[in-house]
């Protein structure tokens, strides 16, 4: 029988898992942004897809750097979340 604090613990687990995986694109996709309208302020150029281009690119290389990690992270977690469905 799986007791309530390991199905707190799994939850809290799967919270950090989130946040480590989508805080890197999250943080640096909004220093772009905060970049992008300092340069549009200083230039008085108001593009809305340079913004929005500039940040794909982010999160595009992103997640060629690190998705190998980021989906080793996920398997690990899914695969100790299958292991506690087994357990009962």
């Amino acid at each position: 029988m799986i007791d309530t604090s390991l199905i707190t613990q799994k939850l809290r687990e799967g919270v950090w898992v989130v946040i480590k995986l989508g805080g890197p694109m999250l943080v640096l996709s909004m220093m772009v942004g905060v970049l992008v309208a300092i340069f549009q302020a200083v230039t008085q150029i108001h593009e809305q897809t340079l913004g929005f281009i500039l940040k794909l690119i982010v999160i595009v290389l992103v997640l060629l750097v690190g998705g190998s990690w980021m989906m080793e992270t996920l398997l690990d977690y899914t695969k100790g979340i299958f292991e506690l469905m087994v357990m009962r």
